[in-house]
């Protein structure tokens, strides 16, 4: 059923700081629109002020469509520390937006870590979920990326002190923590079915240097429900926000939100 052509509230932007119950201040922005509401979830490390975020909020901006974007605790203009963060943290940041932020359907985005995070939140709330994108989507990167690239030495550093200072192509090295790898171990997805009934839908560079495209055919493969599409770029990278990226996120999500083209 195409969604309502006119809301008298489209596009307009209310800002605020949601305390997660324990003093935590998450970020985040919302637009009125129709439904079903679109809600961001980015990747690690990364915040609501990326490419896809705010080329998503203008294309729910042109077509008078819901939408929220946050930054989790330790990202962006969130409170809280990076260090703190865990995928389960990170999952709680979302329910809790979600929870008090939202109403209605939901189009989840995830992108990266953001995609792992969408498949969880998916999953906690079914009855929410009316489709999933995921952009280069990572579950079980803790384990299958992280854990399982160290070596012996850099484990045995990390269990003894906590904490694995990590180079990174995008900027300073970051600290992954023994707390990360040990919680991510209690949200693996790609080890069972995903009792997912919803349109899923996983854009992937096959040139992506971080996540390997053969992880989207992967999630294909687990996920339940039968509306299920892969979409490659041949020369696409990890993030892709290049404009034709942007413009393949667009035309993959106007059908999930009632329309028939971006």
């Amino acid at each position: 059923m195409r969604a309502p052509l006119y809301d008298a509230n489209a596009g307009r932007k209310t800002t605020g700081r949601l305390d997660r119950g324990d003093g935590v201040e998450l970020a985040w922005v919302r637009l009125d629109g129709r439904g079903p509401m679109v809600v961001f979830l980015p990747g690690f490390r990364s915040d609501m002020t990326g490419v896809k975020a705010t080329a998503l909020a203008e294309f729910c901006t042109a077509g008078g469509h819901a939408m929220l974007r946050f930054d989790y605790s330790g990202h962006g203009a969130s409170g809280g520390r990076f260090e703190d963060g865990t995928i389960g943290r990170w999952t709680d940041d979302a329910l809790a937006a979600i929870d008090r932020l939202t109403e209605g359907k939901l189009v989840l985005v995830g992108s990266s870590m953001g995609g792992w995070i969408a498949l969880l939140a998916a999953l906690a709330r079914p009855d929410r979920t009316a489709a999933l994108v995921g952009i280069a989507a990572a579950p079980d990167f803790t384990e299958t990326l992280m854990w399982q690239a160290m070596t012996a030495g850099q484990r045995a550093t990390l269990m003894r002190d906590g904490v694995l200072p990590r180079p990174s192509e995008y900027g300073e090295p970051y600290p992954i923590t023994r707390a990360l790898i040990e919680d991510g171990r209690t949200r693996l997805l790609l080890h069972a079915p995903i009792a997912l009934d919803c349109p899923v839908r996983l854009l992937h560079g096959q040139d992506d240097p971080d996540v390997p495209c053969e992880l989207s055919l992967r999630i294909a493969e687990r996920v339940t429900g039968r509306d299920v599409q892969v979409i490659l770029v041949k020369d696409g990278d990890h993030r892709l926000s290049r404009p034709q990226d942007l413009a393949l996120l667009r035309r993959t999500l106007a059908p999930l939100l009632g329309q028939d083209g971006a």
